[in-house]
């Protein structure tokens, strides 16, 4: 059964989903949908219709799967009119920009029998995985604590190129906007946090949100955490890291990206063990492209009916954790993250 995919919003992202989708067997893109016809042209053809009509667009019957890729303010209510529309939902990150929209999002494809995914594409790359393999196998023992530094630049020219970029409506910060990847990795690998206590600030961009970020965490676990981030490197990008350290083993996979493996050590390895894994990701660090694997993976998802590998919930928790850290540092008190989620509606 081969999958109909449509894109709504032909902004710079939709490239990567159009890639995918072409990429991958099982898959077809039938359509695209955007207010200005001109951002639609590069994609029309060869069986791609276009339309600048969301009702039009979304009442076509030979579309499977909505992706999702306008900007954040506007997920909620596009997953929601797709879900309604029999859809499934493949949503660009964030998901939303509030609890209680990710809770409509969740609702309305829970109520409507389709499925939805959150574009987190990281998990899928290399040196990641063999971090989840490691963190499977128990091989950290108990954890102590887990950093997720991203350290980037976004110029102003960047936030100046679109007049919702760093708008709180329709976008968000530094978190929010670049940094939720990271944290969605922090979750996968460490699991659930109880407290968040948070500082931001906007030092050196003009933008409503923030431009810098750093939060201490506790989780549900016991272990500590912090997180930095920041869109103020001078001149560009320097890292994105994600660290864990427990009794048994410690890793950092880094670089200017989270590609590398910079530390590989664990209680049942040889050096020799922990230098093949280095060898083998540092061989191919970006793997296949993460928004190809979703695509796959949302494809078979729909195909066999069983639910993606990252899902609304999954997405929720980011969210979460992203909306934790900016309340936190808007309060200047700590914030409990079970009293946040019972605040946002859904459990």
């Amino acid at each position: 059964m081969v999958i109909r995919y449509g894109i709504i919003g032909c902004g710079h992202i939709a490239r990567k989903h159009v890639e995918a989708i072409r990429a991958t067997d099982g898959a077809i893109l039938s359509a695209v949908c955007d207010k200005d016809p001109e951002r639609m042209e590069p994609y029309l053809g060869d069986g791609v219709e276009g339309t600048v009509d969301v009702e039009e667009f979304l009442g076509r019957t030979d579309l499977d799967v909505v992706n999702i890729c306008t900007p954040s303010g506007f997920h909620a209510d596009l997953t929601v009119r797709a879900a309604e529309a029999g859809k499934h939902v493949l949503v660009e990150k964030p998901m939303a920009l509030t609890l209680e929209d990710a809770d409509r999002m969740i609702q309305a494809c829970r109520e409507n029998g389709v499925q939805l995914s959150v574009v987190h594409p990281n998990r899928f790359r290399p040196a990641i995985r063999e971090l989840r393999k490691r963190l499977e196998a128990g091989a950290f023992g108990k954890f102590s604590h887990a950093n997720a530094t991203v350290r980037w630049n976004r110029n102003q020219e960047y936030y100046d190129q679109a007049s919702w970029r760093g708008t709180r409506a329709m976008d968000g910060g530094v978190l929010m906007n670049q940094a939720i990847h990271n944290l969605d990795l922090l979750l996968w690998m460490m699991g659930d946090v109880e407290e968040v206590s948070s500082y931001h600030a906007t030092r050196l961009r003009r933008m409503e949100a923030e431009d810098t970020s750093v939060s201490i965490l506790k989780f549900k676990n016991g272990a500590l955490g912090v997180i930095e981030a920041a869109v103020t490197l001078y001149p560009r990008n320097l890292e994105e890291s994600l660290a864990l350290f427990g009794e048994k083993g410690t890793a950092v996979v880094g670089g200017p990206t989270a590609n590398w493996i910079q530390a590989w050590q664990f209680a049942d390895l040889s050096e020799g063990q922990s230098e093949e894994v280095r060898r083998r990701v540092h061989e191919d660090p970006y793997g296949i492209p993460g928004h190809q694997c979703l695509i796959r993976d949302m494809t078979d998802a729909v195909q066999s009916g069983r639910r993606p590998l990252v899902t609304g919930e999954d997405g929720r928790r980011a969210l979460a954790l992203v909306i934790a850290c900016q309340t936190a540092a808007e309060t200047g008190r700590p914030v409990r993250m079970d009293e946040l989620v019972k605040a946002g509606g859904l459990q």
